[in-house]
């Protein structure tokens, strides 16, 4: 089912999939350079439904007016906060997530919009080859549990390279930052996807 939301930046898309008895609500968006039709977005939403969690996926309001380019964090800020009174809805806990520029909204909105929790995706930890332009502060005052989600060769910022905080790492071995494996890889690109839903699953399951 989808959705149109009128925000202060524009309308914006919801993309239902509904658990049967749902107990958690995932909102997640998309990144600065794609949109829901991530391949990480889209194994969330096959498989979480099964665990009780609905998921909504968000299209910015960038992305569904066609533009190339996403617009300032501010921005975005805006678009998310536009969508949230439907997505909490429900009444059921929600966990703000996202992938890359998406994480880093949930992470900077998360207690003023009263998110259970944070997914954050790829998170963008600093521009490629800058690790000295952090972004560690916004991560780290997320305010609620975090779950990361990193690919283990991901130029925006390698696990290994995250600072110690209140929040759980799952790292995806050889992922670059959409997630995706070289072909030498010790892992398949559907075990890639696998380890990203598993890790979800299971943090969810300790929500609640």
């Amino acid at each position: 089912m989808t959705q149109k939301i009128e925000t202060d930046a524009g309308p914006a898309r919801i993309a239902w999939q509904h658990a049967e008895k749902p107990r958690l609500v995932l909102a997640v968006s998309h990144g600065a350079g794609g949109g829901i039709e991530a391949g990480d977005l889209r194994a969330l939403a096959q498989v979480l439904p099964r665990h009780g969690v609905t998921v909504a996926l968000v299209e910015q309001p960038w992305r569904v007016a066609g533009k190339k380019v996403a617009p300032a964090p501010k921005t975005l800020d805006v678009g998310w906060r536009g969508i949230w009174p439907a997505v909490a809805e429900s009444g059921l806990p929600v966990i703000s997530g996202g992938r890359s520029a998406g994480a880093r909204v949930a992470c900077r909105t998360a207690v003023e919009l009263g998110a259970a929790a944070v997914l954050a995706l790829s998170f963008p930890l600093h521009p490629p080859g800058r690790p000295e332009k952090s972004r560690a502060d916004e991560l780290l005052g997320a305010g609620v549990p975090t779950l990361v989600v990193q690919g283990g060769n991901d130029p925006f910022g390698k696990p290994a390279e995250f600072p110690e905080g209140a929040y759980d790492l799952a790292e995806v071995p050889y992922g670059d930052h959409g997630f995706a494996v070289p072909k030498r890889a010790e892992i398949t690109q559907e075990q890639a996807l696998e380890i990203i839903t598993d890790a979800v699953v299971q943090w969810t399951a300790s929500l609640g």
